[in-house]
């Protein structure tokens, strides 16, 4: 199942997205909900991002050839931080390169949508506290992320969290791929199973730390392949069994 967010109008509601079309929904898609007997063609609606979180929690250094290629320790416990949620943006949406940036680079990942709020799960229990997967961008001004850590500052400026363009409920994180493409060239592909850090253990290890809420972001790392965007550069984040999610890059 793909639920989906979306705007009509001047309203916008969940639904479910079938082939050409999307059902709208009553309920919450946390607990229980029933399709309705309404319905839109896919492209008459804007898919807006599939989530309103309280929190983006985002990991980084989890695929060893990323770790190789930016030259840093692998690390013996997840790097993760928050993203403001002034950040996020939905499929279609501009990711704007800020004026005082020196170098903007793409990084696809899988994010996990928490169903519950938990406190403290195990790694056995964390998957029964999924409702599913979104693509992800952890969009990051390079020269800001090495220069002093300044990790909140280089990933957290305005649009640089893009998601969506569904949240698929029935898929496995460690059986897909992900693909980042710029301007149609495959830029980054790899197995989600090749991840240090699997998303259940991540789900686990940050609910040691904070309590999490329904539909609270955790985004699970990007591979190799990270490089920079510019203005008029279209970026898409492609995993299989989710879709793709598409965004252009504008000047501030």
């Amino acid at each position: 199942m793909k639920i989906v967010r979306f705007q009509q109008g001047l309203r916008s509601a969940y639904g479910i997205w079938e082939g050409e079309r999307v059902w709208e929904i009553s309920g919450s898609i946390f607990s229980h909900f029933t399709p309705s007997q309404v319905s839109h063609r896919i492209d008459n609606v804007r898919l807006l991002a599939p989530v309103e979180p309280t929190k983006i929690l985002c990991v980084g250094l989890n695929f060893r050839d990323h770790i190789e290629e930016i030259k840093f320790p692998t690390p013996e416990a997840p790097a993760h931080f928050l993203k403001p949620l002034t950040t996020l943006i939905g499929p279609g949406e501009p990711i704007v390169i800020p004026r005082v940036a020196q170098q903007v680079d793409y990084e696809g990942e899988i994010a996990a949508v928490i169903k519950d709020q938990i406190k403290d799960v195990s790694e056995a229990e964390a998957s029964r506290h999924i409702l599913g997967y979104t693509c992800f961008n952890d969009i990051t001004e390079r020269p800001l992320s090495t220069a002093h850590g300044q990790l909140t500052r280089s990933k957290g400026f305005d649009t640089f969290a893009p998601c969506g363009p569904c949240i698929a409920t029935d898929v496995d994180p460690a059986a897909l791929t992900l693909r980042t493409l710029l301007n149609g060239t495959v830029m980054q592909e790899a197995r989600l199973a090749e991840m240090i850090f699997s998303v259940p253990f991540l789900v686990h290890y940050l609910s040691q730390c904070m309590t999490l809420f329904p539909g609270d972001l955790v985004s699970a790392g990007t591979p190799r392949g990270v490089a920079a965007m510019k203005p008029g550069d279209i970026v898409e984040v492609s995993i299989d069994g989710i879709g793709i999610l598409r965004n252009p890059v504008q000047a501030a």
